[in-house]
């Protein structure tokens, strides 16, 4: 008897807390970028503006306006502001251009509970990433499993899956195949052919399950 794997159609119990860290701020102007990384050195280097203006010899009122973003200061007044205050050139335009990013953080313990055949059976499986919209290139599970006494499902669905065991032992059948595997070991395989766990020899377990879809 086979099962869809709980994934995309997975009726969801319990959402937790799946964290989107997201930088939606626009681009920092140039002056404000140089002010930060300036004033941040400067603190980190335990130099106040009266050493930094003897060092570089710039007036203190410069060095003010150029950490408050209130002047485009000249590549030369630039350079001996960082020569003073031992940040090069490079290094200070070194984030400037680098892409803001926006990661999906779930932490641990929060993600989305989802209810699948064998989650009656003492399972558990947790999504860790989450996309609302309708294409989803991968789902990542973390699958726990507590009860050697129960008779457990074979799951059939599209796509290609790679497992990872983290924790106990288990004898996971695929097609016609049994395989032992133990903390380190991964399997991968057509998720289409019948795959499941045959037996639990040392529980509790817990797998990383990653389902990859193809979305041609």
């Amino acid at each position: 008897m086979k099962e869809n794997a709980p994934s995309r159609h997975a009726q969801a119990l319990n959402e937790g807390e799946i964290i989107q860290e997201r930088n939606s701020s626009p681009k920092l102007k140039l002056e404000d970028y140089i002010a930060i990384q300036v004033r941040r050195k400067r603190v980190a280097q335990d130099l106040k503006i009266t050493d930094v203006a003897r060092i570089a010899k710039l007036s203190q009122g410069m060095i003010s306006k150029i950490e408050n973003a209130q002047v485009s200061t000249s590549l030369d007044t630039l350079s001996r502001l960082c020569d003073a205050i031992g940040l090069s050139i490079s290094q200070l335009f070194a984030d400037y251009d680098r892409p803001q990013g926006g990661a999906q953080l779930t932490k641990s313990g929060q993600g989305m509970e989802v209810v699948g055949r064998g989650t009656e059976k003492g399972h558990t499986y947790q999504l860790l990433s989450y996309n609302r919209g309708e294409k989803q290139l991968y789902e990542p599970f973390l699958i726990t499993m507590d009860d050697a006494s129960e008779v457990f499902p074979t799951f059939s669905h599209p796509g290609q899956e790679l497992i990872y065991v983290l924790e106990g032992e288990i004898l996971y059948r695929h097609g016609n195949h049994l395989y032992n595997m133990e903390p380190g070991d991964s399997l991968s395989f057509d998720a289409a052919i019948p795959h499941g766990p045959e037996v639990l020899k040392s529980v509790p377990i817990k797998i990383l399950s990653f389902i990859m879809h193809d979305n041609k």
